[in-house]
């Protein structure tokens, strides 16, 4: 059991039950929030150590939400992985800021492969 958290933004219920499944199975705490406008308010209390943030969720989607985060003094170090099923998602998540992106629909080994690749590589940096 490894001690990382993982929040997770995504309006689709199926999308978070899944990937929480498949994260806790890989001895990641996880925790959900369907609407991106609280995203500091939520991040303060859930402490993650990745964000998986999908591109179209309420209020504000992805792409601000994203960017409010790494304008945040106290978050802007916490690596973002970028989820949509959009053809341009690289650029999206270039837009954004965040450190990597996954297209819709993925592969649960993808989800798992870049959550801990992003973690590594967020370690290394500290």
């Amino acid at each position: 059991m490894n001690d990382k958290t993982v929040l997770i933004f995504d309006d689709d219920v199926n999308i978070l039950e899944v990937c929480s499944i498949v994260l806790e199975a890989c001895g990641y705490h996880v925790a959900v929030s369907e609407t991106s406008h609280d995203i500091i308010e939520k991040v303060t209390e859930v402490k993650p150590d990745v964000i998986l943030m999908d591109n179209w969720i309420p209020d504000i989607g992805g792409v601000k939400a994203t960017q409010l985060l790494k304008q945040h003094l106290d978050f802007k170090h916490l690596p973002v992985i970028y989820v949509s099923a959009n053809n341009d998602i690289h650029l999206l998540a270039d837009t954004a800021g965040a450190d990597a992106y996954l297209a819709k629909p993925f592969d649960l080994v993808d989800l798992e492969n870049i959550v801990a690749q992003v973690l590594l590589d967020a370690e290394h940096k500290n």
